[in-house]
């Protein structure tokens, strides 16, 4: 049903609001609030097993992704009562924060209609917060260094997660890089997952040296280099989930891809205006990532072996 300022969407058996739908989010082809939603609501499947159940922050852009960007992090007052959230702690500053946690896609069109375009969870759910089941391996170009070698190295990364016996479920960053996720037994800490991604990360460095970097500070990195980013394991580091809609005009997507089509993907054109055909015709890409949980002993020994600090 619609009225002169708003829409209401059905979304399972909840009905949600969209006020202001005609206002423009994306100004490269002009899709707007409206669009952003219904976009998540053709995913549906895809967005909800992405961020089930973890503590997820906010990309807000009140008036489209030409204006301002607010980090949100905590499920502001007034929000559903059937909205659930998770309580998380931020040691550093001694404060709580209970953070959207998403159980069903109507959860997801709650928070576009309160302005969010990305969706950044958290690699551990609200079971334990403080144990990850995902460990995220970010392949980061430097400013000069081309797509084609982030599709090399991509290839790279698999081989070590072949060697170690892995399965890895790669993805479009939205931007210039790609993600690879692998589900893991939540039986370590963030430190050690961080440490295990940095073993992981040095193996790649050894095998392609010309290509990869591990350096951690930024003037200490060639430009034409890829910076396997180890540090999205850290303790509230996060990054746009699979299917998220980046803050960018172009309304890029984070889109799961098959590892044939490493060669091919052309991320910029993956966007709310082709996922939802491609979704439709191939469905999510990463069903079966909670299918199998896999081990960091391996790794953990190669951190050993390496003499890597936590």
């Amino acid at each position: 049903m619609a009225t002169d300022s708003a829409v209401e969407l059905e979304v399972g058996h909840r009905t949600v609001r969209i006020s202001n739908p005609d206002r423009v989010y994306f100004p490269a082809r002009g899709e707007t609030k409206l669009d952003l939603a219904n976009y998540y609501v053709s995913v549906g499947d895809g967005i909800v097993r992405a961020l089930r159940e973890r503590p997820c922050m906010m990309h807000r852009f009140p008036s489209g992704v030409a204006g301002d960007k607010v980090h949100q992090k905590r499920v502001p007052q007034g929000a559903p009562p059937w909205l659930e959230t998770v309580r998380v702690h931020f040691p550093r500053y001694n404060r709580y924060a209970d953070e959207l946690c998403v159980t069903e896609l109507a959860a997801v069109i709650w928070a576009v209609q309160m302005s969010t375009v990305e969706f950044h969870p958290w690699n551990s759910r609200r079971a334990d917060t403080e144990c990850p089941d995902e460990w995220r391996i970010d392949l980061d170009p430097m400013p000069e260094c081309g797509f084609g070698t982030v599709r090399r190295i991509a290839h790279v990364a698999r081989e070590v997660l072949d060697d170690l016996d892995i399965t890895g479920y790669p993805k479009t960053s939205g931007g210039d890089g790609l993600h690879i996720y692998v589900r893991i037994e939540p039986r370590w800490g963030f430190s050690e997952v961080r440490r295990a991604a940095l073993a992981f990360a040095r193996e790649v460095e050894r095998r392609a040296p010309d290509d990869v970097t591990t350096a951690w500070w930024r003037k200490d990195r060639d430009p034409r280099t890829l910076f396997v980013d180890y540090n999205q394991n850290a303790r509230d580091h996060t990054i746009a989930s699979a299917y998220s809609v980046r803050g960018v005009p172009e309304a890029t997507v984070s889109t799961p891809i098959t590892w044939d089509e490493i060669d091919d993907v052309e991320p910029r054109e993956c966007t709310i205006a082709t996922v939802p055909a491609r979704f439709a015709r191939l469905g999510d890409l990463h069903a079966g990532i909670d299918d199998t949980a896999h081990s960091l002993d391996t790794l953990l020994e190669w951190a050993d072996r390496d003499g890597l600090e936590p």
